[in-house]
């Protein structure tokens, strides 16, 4: 039996959850997702926890069975409180900048670079600190790898652009005489 599957979720109130043929949607204060049904698994909506278990015992069934509860988990937690995810830019003259949809970083090119954010996804920066805010959790760590990708961390002064989490490991520079 799974671990996670078998734990039953929880929906705050104002969220709605729907049980379609090929879709479950999710309703919240912040938005609607919709994550995709799968035949082995079976959902069932009971006094405000939708309950996850599987058709049969077969191998697919049971991989599925923990991935389409935490599927269903993570929509229901993003429509009822979101996601975020925070970026540091680090480096002497690097700077991160938001207009409306656009992110428009200056890290060491001889342009600035401008990231366009997709629908559902904002951003604010505060100095050099650049945070990533969305419903959808898949979209939101995507669009924050995308945007460290433009200049990701080096290990010889730690310049570029890294999570707020993350720990760069340094290396010793060449060694004089």
């Amino acid at each position: 039996m799974s671990r996670i599957g078998k734990n039953p979720i929880d929906i705050p109130s104002g969220v709605e959850v729907t049980v379609g043929a090929s879709e479950i949607q999710v309703k919240g204060p912040k938005g609607t997702l919709k994550t995709p049904v799968h035949a082995t698994v079976e959902y069932k909506v009971e006094d405000g926890k939708v309950f996850v278990t599987r058709v049969n015992d077969s191998r697919s069934a049971r991989g599925q069975h923990g991935l389409r509860r935490t599927l269903l988990a993570n929509c229901v937690e993003g429509v009822s409180k979101g996601y975020s995810k925070a970026l540091e830019v680090i480096g002497v003259g690097y700077k991160v900048s938001v207009q409306g949809k656009k992110v428009i970083l200056n890290v060491g090119f001889s342009h600035p670079v401008e990231f366009d954010l997709p629908e559902g996804i904002e951003a604010k920066a505060e100095g050099s600190k650049l945070t990533v805010e969305g419903i959808d959790k898949e979209l939101v760590g995507e669009v924050a790898a995308r945007i460290r990708r433009v200049r990701p961390p080096e290990p010889y002064k730690g310049k570029g652009i890294k999570y707020a989490e993350e720990v760069i490991r340094r290396k010793a520079g060449k060694s004089g005489k």
